[in-house]
């Protein structure tokens, strides 16, 4: 990931019959300077003796990127003819032809006009890469899939052009193009943005602060939690260190689950950490119909919570436990108070004690019974 304002062109240019590589560039919004940072960076390539093309470029008016983009050679688009409309977009096969050794393309969510052989503009790109052509491409985090649900909760606007999240993880790298919601507001009303009819409505509805403060925080945060990913896939286990909280929740068909569950589910919200629930299941024991209704209950409120609900089979609770929170790099773990007596404890360790001598680094949470039960 690169953000801010330091410029990396760098990329491995070596000539192999591979599939492309990808650099996606990110923002919040709209403005953010997307597109003329990816411009930017491909000229400092070309002056390299990098050979590079222009696919697909949306200057939307904006002067000082159609200015960064002179010097380029561009792919001029396909023409498409709708009745007696005749409309343009990229034009791929061009591309595979011209065989450059990178090809810039915006706005990698767009949906292609009626009659293109794809439908998606992110699934010509896939078949440029898979030519061996590297690509850069410019989208914003509101075009994500998996949050289109959140971004129309937060800007009250459904956003129908979208792309899988497996982009962003399959990418080679990913370029965070990050500015000041206030920032950003200034552009817009200097007219660097929209044109000037459409200002006013832009800051009265998008780009009220609020919602970029809200965007810009997704943003940031989905690129971070895309890295852990990667980092947890590449990094050894007793290496590992997550940057993000992780909270677990420890439930059984005890009727206090649930409540548990929604505590440690406000714990995880509150340190804005991923939620794992956790059920240990005895294989010598059989469950009553009420009880598997009771888990399945819980794994869908889970769901509803956006947490991970997780099953495992095993006679030891306690090394269960243990052994999920070191699979998960789990930092928080929530458990209900234990329903043995002060003298049972006395003559047999508790499995907090138990968790104590097992799991390092790790806070646990005791939920008191009596606490939950009044929730």
């Amino acid at each position: 990931m690169i953000e801010g304002n330091e410029i990396d062109a760098s990329l491995s240019y070596e000539y192999s019959q591979r599939r492309g590589k990808h650099r996606i560039y990110i923002g919040m919004s709209p403005g953010v300077g997307k597109t003329y940072r990816m411009l930017l960076e491909a000229k400092c390539l070309l002056a390299e003796g990098i050979d590079v093309v222009i696919g697909l470029l949306e200057t939307h008016g904006r002067e000082e990127t159609a200015e960064v983009a002179k010097g380029l050679e561009l792919i001029p688009r396909q023409q498409i003819i709708r009745g007696n409309n005749t409309l343009t977009e990229m034009d791929t096969e061009a591309i595979l032809a011209r065989q450059p050794k990178l090809v810039l393309i915006d706005e990698l969510a767009h949906t292609n006009v009626p009659g293109s052989q794809r439908e998606k503009r992110y699934q010509d790109v896939e078949v440029v890469l898979a030519a061996g052509i590297d690509v850069f491409s410019t989208v914003n985090i509101q075009h994500l899939e998996s949050l289109n649900d959140l971004v129309a909760k937060i800007t009250g606007v459904v956003v129908r052009e979208r792309i899988p999240d497996r982009l962003l993880d399959e990418a080679d790298e990913v370029v965070v193009v990050d500015v000041t919601p206030e920032t950003l507001q200034e552009r817009l009303i200097e007219g660097k943005i929209y044109s000037p009819d459409k200002i006013e409505q832009s800051l009265q509805n998008f780009f009220q602060r609020h919602n970029l403060v809200a965007l810009r925080e997704l943003a940031l945060r989905e690129i971070a939690d895309n890295l852990e990913e990667i980092a947890e896939s590449t990094t050894p286990k007793d290496k590992y260190c997550s940057i993000h909280e992780r909270v677990l929740v420890c439930i059984s068909t005890h009727p206090n689950s649930s409540h548990l569950l929604r505590r440690g589910s406000r714990l995880a919200s509150q340190m804005r950490s991923r939620l794992y629930v956790l059920y240990v299941n005895n294989p010598e024991r059989f469950l009553t119909r009420e009880e598997s209704f009771y888990l399945e209950t819980c794994e869908k409120l889970c769901e509803q919570f956006g947490g991970e609900f997780i099953r495992v089979n095993s006679n030891n609770i306690t090394q269960a436990i243990a052994e999920t929170a070191h699979k998960y790099f789990i930092t928080q773990v929530v458990l209900g108070q234990t329903q043995r007596s002060r003298w049972q404890l006395l003559l047999r360790s508790s499995p907090v004690q138990e968790l104590l001598k097992v799991l390092h680094n790790v806070d646990l949470h005791i939920i008191s019974t009596n606490n939950l039960s009044s929730n």
